[in-house]
């Protein structure tokens, strides 16, 4: 059965510890991208990711993030996981994502998110839902997946 973690209330002062406290274990870790409550015992909902698609790739915190959009379209992809070390493997994960999240003031934020990013949120969000990569990778096993050429030339080109 899996774990659902509960979403938090953005403006309880425990919230921000929580928010700080996570950071300091992220940047504790060896090359760690993000981390999601559940990894540190709490099961709420907040993450914190590294920002790879902004200048300075900033880590940033996300509390109470949805997926509400996902693109048809995957990459396959490495990924590792803090909670195995040792394990790493290629994944699907949609390129583009639409997420919807607020920060400690309860401001609510919608942001289109692709590439590496919205993998490390994927992943992350999938910590929220008590879902491991390890169980991911059973799963794919079951699914089918269609290679396709995202950019195809068309004989219009050759012209």
């Amino acid at each position: 059965m899996l774990s659902f973690s509960a979403e938090i209330n953005p403006t309880d002062p425990n919230t921000a510890v929580l928010v700080k406290r996570m950071k300091e274990s992220l940047l504790s870790t060896d090359g760690g991208v993000g981390i999601a409550a559940p990894q540190v015992g709490i099961n709420r909902r907040i993450i914190w990711v590294q920002r790879f698609d902004k200048e300075g790739t900033p880590l940033e915190y996300f509390i109470n993030p949805v997926i509400v959009w996902r693109s048809d379209l995957q990459n396959l992809g490495p990924e590792g996981d803090l909670s195995i070390p040792d394990f790493r493997d290629q994944f699907y994960r949609s390129k583009v994502i639409q997420l919807e999240y607020v920060d400690l003031k309860g401001q609510k934020y919608s942001e289109i998110v692709e590439g590496f990013t919205a993998v490390i949120f994927q992943h992350e969000i999938d910590h929220l839902f008590g879902i491991l990569i390890s169980d991911k990778k059973e799963k794919e096993k079951n699914d089918s997946y269609k290679k396709v050429e995202a950019y195809q030339k068309s004989d219009l080109n050759r012209r």
